[in-house]
């Protein structure tokens, strides 16, 4: 398929700069995959299109504020560092701007001076090796004190609370972004869910920045992945395999949950405890195998995302139901509404 084939005409005013409030509150369309019907509910009526003994599998990733705003030493210039990944101790892979001006041997100071950066190298895609100096225990206390969130390139407005960028189950330190499904969820929800027999389980999977990244080819199948680390517990994979035994439902909570469970199932032809990097790329043609439905968002024209979620619901049936969600005034991409495909 052709990545042309994944594009839809999106009005601009109807990408969501900003959360529902109350986070339940957004608006939920339900796709039945055998019947193709499309309802429109609210994410807080998601309790009634679940049954007891379902499995909400939910990515625990926390997003780091990885964003530092700086001053080149001794010139005073403006720069940025974006932490990607961390290589190894006190180095992390970081984009950088402006790049080419950011060459091996550049200091960078942020705040109070209490936090500073030397780049080791450049990659060939340009990514920078930088190794940084504090004066806490952690590099973490200063990016909680200097860092902002990394929010994706289509929202302009400042978040008033940094926290709305985050799901309220994050818990393990380490994406460049959030797993946006999941900030629909408030622990009033989470409660209900637990009370109507709907069990939860976590995985992990660091979201990494290539989830923004375009794909460049015109081929779908020439489009090469980022890798991303995750993990599985073994009371999770446990979990899975009893859901699935007694003939319940396992969902997943987002597009980076569905892409570890199916990772581990490539892998292992089964659920299990395990932990490693995944660049799996699910398109239509890609069978999946470890899930029974999938909330998620509405994504991004031509993304790997949508494609994913062609792969899933039908790609004729996706297209679809986004040119529905376009005509009735949906809210998409990270802070916009639900979609849930059961």
């Amino acid at each position: 398929m052709l990545k042309k084939d994944f594009w839809y005409d999106l009005p601009k005013e109807l990408i969501a700069q900003e959360p529902a409030d109350p986070r339940d509150s957004a608006r939920m369309m339900v796709l039945d995959r055998k019947s193709s019907k499309i309802e429109h509910a609210v994410f807080h009526d998601l309790p009634r299109y679940l049954e007891k003994g379902d499995l909400l599998v939910v990515n625990n990733s926390k997003v780091l504020p990885a964003r530092l705003l700086g001053t080149k030493v001794p010139t005073g210039a403006v720069c940025e560092l974006l932490l990607l990944r961390q290589v190894k101790g006190d180095t992390w892979e970081c984009l950088a701007r402006p790049g080419k001006r950011m060459q091996v041997g550049t200091k960078v100071s942020f705040g109070d001076g209490t936090l500073t950066a030397v780049v080791d190298k450049t990659l060939p895609d340009g990514n920078k090796f930088v190794t940084f100096t504090y004066d806490t225990e952690t590099l973490y206390e200063k990016l909680d004190e200097f860092g902002k969130m990394p929010l994706p390139p289509y929202i302009t407005k400042q978040l008033e609370d940094q926290s709305q960028y985050q799901t309220v189950y994050a818990k393990e330190l380490g994406s460049a972004a959030a797993p946006t499904a999941g900030l629909h969820f408030t622990p009033e929800l989470m409660d209900t869910l637990r009370a109507g027999g709907v069990n939860i389980a976590e995985v992990t999977l660091h979201v990494g920045l290539g989830t923004f990244r375009p794909v460049s080819e015109d081929d779908i199948e020439d489009h090469q992945m980022h890798s991303e680390w995750y993990s599985v517990s073994q009371e999770t994979a446990d979990l899975i395999n009893a859901t699935r035994a007694a003939g319940h439902r396992v969902i997943a909570v987002g597009t980076t949950s569905c892409r570890t469970l199916e990772a581990v199932w490539a892998r292992y032809g089964k659920i299990i405890p395990c932990s490693g990097n995944t660049d799996i790329f699910i398109y239509p043609g890609v069978e999946l195998h470890a899930i029974d439905g999938l909330i998620t968002n509405f994504h991004l024209p031509e993304s790997t995302l949508i494609m994913l979620i062609s792969a899933f619901y039908g790609y004729e049936k996706t297209m679809a139901a986004y040119r529905v969600a376009v005509e009735e005034r949906y809210r998409f991409f990270s802070f916009g509404d639900a979609m849930l495909i059961r």
